[in-house]
C-alpha cells in the first residue's frame, strides 16, 4: 500500500470512528489540510509547475465564465493532492495535459463545437504519454477522474438539450464520485479503483456527447430543441410576416 493511501485510510478511519459528527469532520479536514500542505512543501518543483500552468490558464480565462473560479478551484484541488505523486517531485507531461483538459470549460474555445473532440484527444494523449514514459501515478489517476467528471458533466449540462443524455452524464460521472466518497467514509478506507471494463460505458458516452456537440448547429447548443408544434407556429409566423 502506498504512503498516500495509507495516510488517507488513517484519516478516513478516524472520521468513521467519529461517526461524522461536526467535530470529527472538522478534525478530519484540519488533518487533511495539514498533510496536504506538508506534502506540497516537500515537492516545491511540482507546486511551482502546477502554479505556472494555472497562471497561464488564468490569463485567457479571467474574462470568461466559469473562468477564474474554475481555474482557481482546479489549482487548489491539484495542490492539495500533490502527495499522490508519491516518489516523484515534479509533474509529468501527462499530468499537465490532464489538468489542461480539466480546465477546458474556462478557456477560449471551451464552448466550441470541437471542444468535446479536443477533450477526447487530450485524454488519449495523456494516457499514451503516461504509459510510454512510465509516469503513471495515483495523482494522475485522481486528476484524470476529476477532469472527466468536471469537463463532461459541464459540457453535457451546459450544451446538451437531450434530457436522457443529461441523466446519463450524471449517472456516468457524478454518481461514481458520490458513491466512492460515500463508500470511503462509511468503510473508513479508500475503495479500490474500478476495473477498466466498468469504465467503458462512460468512455462510450464521451464519444457520443462529443459527436453530438460537434454536429449540432451552434444555436441548438444554447437552447433546447423545439417541439413540432412550436416549430410549426414559428414557421407560420414567419410566413405571415413575409406576405
Amino acid at each position: 500500500m502506498s504512503d498516500s493511501r495509507a495516510a488517507t485510510d488513517a484519516l478516513l478511519s478516524e472520521l468513521r470512528e467519529g461517526t461524522t459528527a461536526p467535530v470529527a469532520v472538522a478534525r478530519f479536514l484540519a488533518h487533511a489540510a495539514r498533510r496536504s500542505l506538508a506534502q506540497a512543501a516537500r515537492r516545491p518543483r511540482a507546486l511551482a509547475e502546477l502554479t505556472a500552468l494555472h497562471a497561464a490558464l488564468y490569463v485567457p480565462a479571467r474574462d470568461r465564465r466559469p473562468g477564474r473560479g474554475w481555474v482557481t478551484a482546479s489549482w487548489a484541488l491539484a495542490a492539495a493532492h500533490l502527495g499522490l505523486l508519491e516518489h516523484r517531485t515534479r509533474l509529468s507531461a501527462a499530468d499537465l495535459l490532464t489538468l489542461t483538459r480539466a480546465n477546458l470549460p474556462a478557456l477560449p474555445g471551451g464552448t466550441s463545437r470541437a471542444s468535446g473532440m479536443v477533450a477526447l484527444c487530450l485524454d488519449i494523449a495523456d494516457g499514451h504519454l503516461a504509459r510510454r514514459q512510465g509516469t503513471a501515478s495515483p495523482f494522475g489517476q485522481y486528476a484524470d477522474t476529476f477532469a472527466d467528471a468536471a469537463f463532461w458533466t459541464w459540457l453535457t449540462l451546459r450544451h446538451e438539450p437531450s434530457r436522457p443524455a443529461r441523466a446519463a452524464a450524471a449517472a456516468a460521472w457524478l454518481l461514481p464520485v458520490a458513491t466512492v466518497t460515500t463508500a470511503a467514509i462509511r468503510r473508513g478506507r479508500m475503495p479500490d479503483p474500478p476495473r477498466p471494463v466498468l469504465l467503458r460505458p462512460a468512455a462510450a458516452l464521451q464519444v457520443v456527447i462529443a459527436l453530438r456537440h460537434l454536429t449540432r448547429p451552434r444555436e441548438d447548443s444554447r437552447t433546447p430543441p423545439q417541439s413540432v408544434t412550436d416549430a410549426a407556429l414559428e414557421n407560420w409566423a414567419v410566413s405571415c410576416r413575409l406576405r
